[in-house]
């Protein structure tokens, strides 16, 4: 079981989910930081590939800036098992950390936020094209999710006030 810090960065979670387009699957991996539920990476593609979960968490270094130690977590999937990934995390000095086997509750965040996802956008969609769905993911994230969606483990705030929140409480102190 994780234990979250009470500081951002301390603690990534990673998963893939797919969406239906009319040109076929588009794949969603997203790197999630525990601290805040805020989604910090994510990447998007017609294939299933460890460069998907490369991608995505080379978003989240690029836009976080995480330091050595912070542990990454996700599913036994063979895209994060696979030599790139791995390899990325020890060029980073970050701990891997997989969920135990058929556990899906250990990493019960990411799959919450790809509920909501498909249930407050998703669902009623008919994409046509790939890049339709992309555009409508990447407006879901950044637009809504991040900014505006309330959390109950947040005390009722976004991921983005619940950091800001946490910045203001801390220069308070």
């Amino acid at each position: 079981m994780l234990i979250v810090d009470d500081r951002p960065d301390q603690v990534y979670v990673g998963d893939i989910t797919y969406l239906w387009t009319q040109e076929g699957w588009l794949y969603l991996a997203v790197v999630i930081d525990l601290y805040s539920r805020k989604v910090v990476g994510w990447s998007l593609g017609s294939r299933m590939k460890a460069q998907l979960v490369c991608d995505a968490l080379m978003m989240a270094i690029w836009q976080r800036r995480p330091q050595v130690g912070l542990v990454v977590h996700s599913d036994r999937g063979s895209q994060y098992a696979s030599k790139d990934y791995r390899r990325l995390l020890k060029a980073h000095g970050f701990v891997g950390s997989m969920s135990r086997k058929g556990n899906c509750w250990d990493n019960a965040v990411a799959e919450s936020f790809f509920g909501s996802l498909k249930q407050e956008r998703v669902r009623w969609r008919n994409y046509q094209t790939r890049l339709e769905a992309q555009q409508d993911v990447l407006n879901y994230i950044s637009m809504f999710y991040n900014s505006y969606r309330l959390h109950s483990y947040l005390g009722y705030m976004s991921p983005n006030q619940y950091e800001a929140e946490m910045v203001e409480m801390k220069k308070a102190a």
